[in-house]
């Protein structure tokens, strides 16, 4: 077990895919310990050492918070809506010194690894699922423009920084994932979670934006969390894996897999003059999948049924709201 009794630091432990990386690394044994900043703990676990009031934008805080760990998986992020992405200025700063900081307290702090999970928003436009050597062949879509240049920075920094230090980079590039502790907050939340808040508020004609083929690549968290960390134990230093589940998911898929788990039947109504961002979107996974040997363990729909299970379950605490 590489993880036992390894000392880890997840930044953004607060969050959806920090709650996450936190629960597995504590079922692998690893020490594990995460900060609070502005957001609450979703998880209480006395096996978690708790840092309080670390401001990732500030250097001195993040050595504080780094000092004699082994490995840091950085999931500190400002969240925010899709709509928001093509404007907010903030989203990109708080991304990209959060982690310039993050990475700079590691080299300092002579960690033995940083694991980033990245996202697929930096890749160019295909219609077909797209390898790791595409990343830099054209812009990112026009939607994801600025957040995308922001996330193909974020990896400038991260070569900058293994440039001069022994800091071994974890490269992850994920797709859109989902799962419990996912963010429902109807002004922030992304597609599956509005879906399904929508689902259980009773909306009948229940009214999706788009066409039901525009095509996703959507993996289930608990996958996602595998994967970067085979990423961080067995990847080369610096050298991008996709993470996704190889399987394209259309609108349909998605809204049919909802209704189906949360036993609802409205009548679906697809309005199609209302405006969609990419109509494909899939990345190739035979790298992490034939050097690291990464499959996914859930289904689609499986991921779903657990997904809406743990949110009828969380509903009504605050933080959901």
């Amino acid at each position: 077990m590489f993880y036992k009794d390894k000392k880890v630091v997840v930044t953004g432990g607060s969050g959806f895919v920090g709650t996450n990386f936190l629960l597995e690394l504590l079922e692998r044994g690893a020490d594990v310990t995460t900060h609070t900043h502005v957001r609450p703990m979703e998880i209480q676990d006395e096996r978690i050492k708790l840092v309080k009031d670390i401001d990732l934008f500030k250097l001195d805080d993040c050595i504080k918070l780094l000092e004699g760990a082994d490995y840091v998986i950085h999931c500190g992020g400002y969240i925010t809506n899709p709509a928001q992405v093509r404007t907010n200025v903030q989203v990109l700063l708080h991304n990209i010194n959060s982690t310039a900081n993050v990475l700079e307290a590691a080299a300092k702090c002579e960690l033995k690894g940083f694991l980033d999970i990245n996202s697929s928003t930096g890749y160019p436009d295909r219609r077909y699922p797209i390898t790791e050597d595409e990343y830099w062949d054209d812009e990112p879509h026009e939607a994801y423009f600025g957040y995308g240049w922001m996330r193909r920075y974020r990896e400038k920094l991260m070569e900058f920084v293994s440039g001069f230090s022994d800091l071994k980079i974890a490269l992850s590039r994920g797709t859109a994932m989902y799962g419990p502790y996912d963010n429902f907050n109807p002004k922030t939340c992304h597609v599956i979670p509005a879906l399904i808040n929508r689902v259980l508020s009773g909306e009948d004609p229940f009214v999706v934006w788009g066409t039901p083929d525009v095509v996703r690549d959507f993996l289930y968290v608990r996958d996602v969390i595998d994967g970067a960390l085979l990423v961080l134990e067995k990847g080369e230093s610096m050298r991008p894996y996709n993470l996704g589940a190889g399987t394209a998911v259309t609108v349909g898929d998605i809204v049919d897999a909802v209704l189906k788990a949360t036993g609802k039947s409205p009548k679906v109504v697809y309005d199609e003059t209302k405006p969609t961002t990419i109509p494909f979107r899939m990345v190739d996974t035979q790298r992490i999948t034939h050097e690291l040997g990464f499959k996914s363990k859930w289904t689609f729909e499986e991921g779903i049924q657990k997904t809406v299970n743990w949110y009828l379950e969380n509903r009504n605490d605050s933080r959901r709201n």
